[in-house]
């Protein structure tokens, strides 16, 4: 698919930009790109390290663009950009992230596909660390990095390369391109309000179970319930009806412990990611992996060395007794999974979130207050500054105060400050001994190194 042919890649250091670079790349591509976080200065080491890989750059100013090139762009980024003005004046072929990705997809022999609102990126993660495990060297496609197969020489592995002839990836609902795909194996982790209506989301998420050979489905989420209707339906969950049942969860202060029933047979489980939500997304992987052949035992003993991934509930070091933890949790489910997973164990939590958008605000405010508002104990408190902004024509009329408003007003300990540095500075302040850090949010790469900060001045306190 990708060989022998030119690509340039707009906005080639986003989460499914990156990965999908770096694949095609490796397949024998020439690869190009622009990204308006390279020329802002932010991340240097994320682009240092993707020039060190082959990759070329260019401002993003339309000087990169060449004739015989496949642009690479999202669908809606607007045509006033100079890279696209440019690849437009050209007459270059245009693809979006997903047509690209579903047509390597789509040419594989087993294709895994993960989808859902909550939960995908560490299933497919999962799913990827089961089949190379077990020696089947799968290509997996992921939208976070893959701490299994991060390291030294390779610190941005969201996407490992191996065989074209298996696939693993998580398939986008957000934008509808989930309807490219055609699995082997579909994967439904859970269904709930995010980017678009529930009534949208029953039929894409419906759509894409019924192509597969196996569709692997939530028996615990009642929106997920109707797709197992379906003829080609292999359940996970913790509810009695499940072809992959669990049971006996407890929780740990370094991960879970829980039990995996199939066919009779009971399998210990120890993981080292914390939280029920995880327990599950382990129960989908063993079932995904059950539906290409791999033995549940196999895949078990995988899970008991996944170390998880970037940013999802990622422990970034402890001082001074307070520990600092970064989550990707962003939407109404993933926020209540997370606040979930903190609830399981003694401490209070000082959370801060940065929302990812003033869209997602008016799409789902309500919703995400209601996460907070009922996820959040009476000790916690909540630090929220204004959305991520990188530019742009969006309406900025709903911000974080009215969400903050909501929270409070469903009886939460919560409190708007503008910036994150305020937002910071008023953690520190509050932080004593035995408290847990939280850094929420999406879209913004520096979250990390936000947390990472408040980490070295926490450790500089006497």
């Amino acid at each position: 698919m990708a060989e022998n042919k030119s690509y340039f890649f707009c906005g080639i250091g986003g989460s499914g930009m990156l990965p999908l670079a770096m694949i095609v790349a490796a397949r024998g591509a020439a690869v190009s790109g622009s990204d308006r976080s390279r020329d802002q200065g932010r991340t240097p080491e994320k682009f240092a390290w993707l020039e060190s890989q082959g990759i070329a750059f260019y401002p993003q100013d339309g000087s990169g663009p060449r004739m015989g090139q496949i642009l690479v762009a999202s669908a809606a980024i607007e045509d006033s950009v100079p890279d696209i003005a440019a690849a437009n004046a050209l007459a270059l072929p245009r693809m979006t992230r997903a047509d690209l990705n579903a047509a390597l997809f789509n040419d594989a022999d087993s294709a895994i596909g993960v989808g859902g609102t909550s939960g995908k990126s560490t299933v497919t993660g999962m799913i990827g660390w089961i089949l190379e495990n077990t020696g089947r060297k799968p290509t997996v496609m992921n939208g976070a990095v893959m701490r299994n197969f991060s390291g030294d020489d390779r610190p941005f592995a969201s996407a490992l390369v191996g065989d074209a002839a298996i696939y693993v990836s998580e398939v986008d609902e957000s934008d509808g391109s989930i309807a490219l795909y055609r699995p082997d194996v579909a994967v439904v982790t859970n269904i709930s309000l995010d980017h678009k209506s529930l009534e949208e989301l029953h039929r894409l998420f419906g759509d894409f179970a019924a192509k597969a050979r196996v569709a692997v489905i939530n028996a615990d989420d009642p929106e997920s319930a109707p797709l197992m209707r379906g003829g080609n339906a292999l359940s996970f969950g913790f509810s009695d009806p499940a072809t992959v049942r669990g049971s006996d969860f407890e929780a740990l202060p370094d991960g879970c412990r829980f039990a995996a029933n199939v066919d009779g047979y009971r399998y210990e489980i120890r993981l080292r990611m914390p939280g029920r939500h995880n327990a599950a997304n382990a129960l989908a992987a063993i079932a995904a992996a059950r539906a290409v052949d791999i033995p549940v035992a196999e895949a078990v003993n995988a899970l008991a060395s996944f170390a998880g991934l970037a940013r999802r509930y990622e422990v970034l070091g402890q001082a001074n007794d307070v520990t600092v933890i970064d989550d990707f949790a962003h939407n109404p489910d993933k926020v209540a999974a997370t606040l979930a997973a903190v609830a399981e164990l003694p401490g209070r939590a000082l959370f801060f979130f940065q929302p990812h958008g003033y869209g997602p605000l008016r799409q789902m405010g309500k919703e995400l207050a209601a996460s907070f508002a009922k996820g959040m104990r009476d000790d916690d408190k909540l630090f929220v500054c204004d959305p991520v902004y990188f530019g742009g024509t969006v309406d900025r009329s709903i911000g974080s105060e009215v969400l903050v408003a909501d929270i409070v007003a469903g009886g939460a300990d919560a409190v708007h400050l503008t910036t994150r540095a305020n937002c910071g500075a008023a953690i520190l302040d509050e932080a004593k001994a035995g408290d847990r850090i939280l850094i929420l949010g999406a879209r913004d790469d520096t979250l990390t190194e936000f947390g990472r900060e408040l980490l070295e001045k926490l450790a500089l306190r006497a």
